[in-house]
């Protein structure tokens, strides 16, 4: 019986429709579980806040499309719209002084990622460790969804949340993994997850890197972002007060905070684990690990890069592993639950 279950759904239809669907696929283990400390502190301090209609006025304003989704998952979960959309905002929203060392630094945890552009006719890949509370490790989805309008696309949910800000691709061929940064630039504005959720409508890597450029952006976060049919990869680091890409012409890992010098004097906050990660995986990379496949970097337990049940560094656990080889044709891809639960998951989206 494996240890992380990581179930399957299939939605299709209008935004609201889509989301019921969602919902309803993940209303099992909110029913049960208890909110967390974060939640709990978020809800107490920003629930009928200004600041959160503000948050919410902009999401509509430029993607109501998605906010109707949110508004279908509180259906589906049963849960007013202003608890999921406030769950939605997590990392738009301050956290109080007062709540504990273990879920500010729960807060500001994050993943992994691993770029690795074609070598001659071969696929460019992206690979990606998501990382992120323990409590949810058995209860995540993969979605598949068809849209009445946008492509369709696929994608790692999070109980009742808006599908985007982990990993996923679309028919157009495009692929997305994102990692939390802590920037200390908050401002009202467009929240990330309605962001994340934009590029998963993009038909092209140029109109997703677009939608980065915005600058309205509530919060932020890093995205990794890769094109089958030009097999392009570009890192894009995208804080709510700042932007900066790069294309991606050799082997590179990116952890959760930002590395750019075109964003050096932006104020963060940077784990130990995830220095190490970067640290750790930067050398993995030079020592040629990655011969031997992303997993043999994103599966390291001696740093650790997988971060399993012991939680010896910041309180995160590695809710699954994503590894997408982007064809000019197609994308194949393949979820693994744990270094010991390999492809518990794996299917290829042929480019329309």
């Amino acid at each position: 019986m494996s240890r992380n279950t990581i179930s399957s759904v299939r939605a299709k239809g209008d935004a609201f429709s889509i989301g019921v669907a969602l919902g309803r696929a993940s209303a099992g283990f909110l029913e049960q579980a208890q909110r967390s400390e974060q939640d709990r502190a978020l809800e107490k301090r920003w629930r009928g806040s200004d600041y959160l209609k503000t948050l919410e006025s902009a999401a509509r304003a430029t993607y109501p499309r998605f906010v109707r989704e949110i508004e279908g998952i509180a259906a589906g979960v049963g849960q007013d719209f202003e608890t999921v959309f406030l769950r939605n905002c997590w990392g738009d929203l301050q956290l109080p002084e007062d709540v504990s060392p273990a879920t500010k630094a729960l807060a500001t945890t994050g993943c992994t990622s691993l770029l690795m552009p074609r070598e001659g006719d071969g696929p460019a890949v992206i690979a990606h460790n998501e990382d992120g509370d323990p409590e949810i490790l058995g209860a995540c989805l993969w979605a598949e969804v068809e849209p009445d309008e946008g492509p369709a696309w696929s994608g790692f949910m999070y109980p009742g949340q808006l599908l985007g800000h982990t990993f996923g691709s679309n028919e157009a061929g495009l692929v997305q993994t994102v990692n939390n940064i802590s920037a200390h630039d908050l401002q009202p504005g467009v929240p990330r997850q309605i962001i994340c959720r934009a590029i998963l409508d993009a038909r092209s890597l140029d109109e997703a890197v677009e939608i980065l450029r915005r600058k309205d952006r509530a919060s932020g976060f890093h995205h990794n972002l890769g094109e089958a049919k030009t097999r392009r990869l570009l890192s894009v680091e995208a804080p709510a007060s700042g932007f900066a890409v790069q294309e991606v012409a050799s082997q590179r890992a990116h952890a959760n905070h930002l590395l750019f010098r075109e964003l050096d004097g932006l104020d963060q906050t940077i784990t130990p684990s995830s220095r190490s990660r970067q640290e750790a995986a930067d050398r993995m990379i030079a020592e040629g690990a990655l011969t031997g496949g992303p997993e043999a970097v994103l599966f390291d337990e001696t740093t650790p890069i997988y971060r399993g049940e012991d939680r010896r560094d910041d309180y995160a656990r590695t809710l699954a592993t994503a590894v997408f080889a982007l064809f000019p044709d197609r994308v194949e891809w393949r979820v693994h639950a744990m270094p010991e639960e390999r492809n518990a998951l794996s299917g290829t989206v042929r480019v329309v």
